[in-house]
This record gives C-alpha cells, structure tokens and sequence, in this order.
C-alpha cells in the first residue's frame, strides 16, 4: 500500500492516482476512473474531481493508495 501525504485539505482522486505512480497522465487516469476501474474506500467512483481526504483508499489495478495527514 502507498501513501499519499496531504499537503492541503483534499486532493483529488485524479491527482492521487498520477502521485503515486499508478498512471501516466492524466488522460489515463480519467479513462481509469470514468471506466470505472478505481474503487474508493470499496465503491467503484467515475469521477475524476472526487476529494479525497485523510483516511480514504483508493484500490486501482490490484494497487492500494492511503490518504494521511
């Protein structure tokens, strides 16, 4: 599992998956998440503007992200 650190309040879901390496760019991660291959704690989301905060998961191609503080 990685680890995303916030620097501000949220990131977006978007944005967390280019972090941690998961994708490319950000084409791919909006044909990822509006394909609806990414799960945020357990839920499939399509969408790329999703907020993410401290304490949520995102589960993309067998990769886990943890959002902290």
């Amino acid at each position: 599992m990685q680890i995303i650190k916030l620097r501000e309040e949220f990131i977006k879901l978007g944005q967390a998956l280019k972090a941690a390496g998961l994708v490319g760019s950000g084409v791919e991660a909006k044909e990822a998440i509006q394909g609806g291959f990414v799960r945020v704690n357990g839920e499939t989301d399509t969408r790329r503007g999703r907020k993410l905060h401290v304490g949520d998961v995102v589960s993309f191609n067998g990769e886990e992200i943890k959002i902290e503080d």
